[in-house]
């Protein structure tokens, strides 16, 4: 699977402090809990592991280290992620995954003869930190970063995960940005480093999902619609 590639976005600025570091990406979900189903019926592990990948192979053009965890896609164990991110040495920890929405603003469509759940209310990136993470400050200094890096290749945040809705009402630090605060979530909250999780695309929106699987995006992603 072809994805949006993130590598570049963990170039981050000044590059010299990145120098010596050792950059861990989690790859969100595992085989027998994969995760949200895109709009045409791939879980988003697949989509995860992928972008994973690919940012690892950008960041090692780069020569800077880093380290995949849960590359069979059976680590079960939340807390084993940073555990194994603190084990190595890592200095950063990034949790990659795609986005959905609640079930009231789905609907159905067909496709390859099979009903699907998909979604174009909500378009989007959104990056997550947790107050119980001992390197808040850290955390949030990076996850801005990397804000601004999408924002420059013409992305745009989803702010839906804010909306009073049972499963969302999250605290939006930075509604520039797409920067909520999640204090629960446990690979965030357990990390002993500096620790962000991205929602790298909504993949229940069919008109997004192939832009996020496809080459060009990942040269040179197109603008997306913000969501409010």
């Amino acid at each position: 699977m072809r994805v949006l590639h993130l590598g570049l976005l963990l170039l981050l600025s000044p590059q010299p402090a990145l120098a010596g570091c050792l950059i861990a990406l989690d790859i969100g979900h595992y085989r027998k809990s994969p995760g949200e189903t895109s709009a045409r019926g791939i879980p988003e592990l697949e989509f995860n592991a992928a972008l994973a990948h690919e940012a690892s192979r950008q960041l090692h053009q780069a020569a800077i280290p880093s380290l995949v965890i849960n590359t069979e896609g059976d680590m079960a164990e939340l807390a084993a992620r940073p555990r194994q991110a603190a084990q190595k040495g890592a200095s950063l920890l990034l949790s990659i995954h795609h986005d959905s929405v609640q079930d009231q603003y789905k609907t159905t469509w067909v496709w390859q003869g099979l009903e699907r759940a998909h979604s174009e209310v909500f378009s989007g990136f959104g990056l997550f930190v947790s107050a119980r993470n001992p390197a808040l400050s850290e955390s949030i200094l990076v996850a801005e970063a990397m804000a601004d890096h999408l924002l420059g290749q013409g992305l745009r945040p989803s702010l839906h995960h804010a909306l009073p809705d049972a499963g969302e009402n999250r605290i939006l630090l930075d509604r520039n940005r797409g920067l909520y605060r999640f204090d629960e979530l446990a690979v965030l909250r357990q990390a002993s480093m500096p620790a962000v999780l991205i929602e790298a695309g909504i993949i229940v929106n069919k008109d997004d999902e192939p832009l996020i699987a496809s080459e060009p995006f990942r040269a040179a992603p197109p603008s997306t619609r913000v969501a409010a």
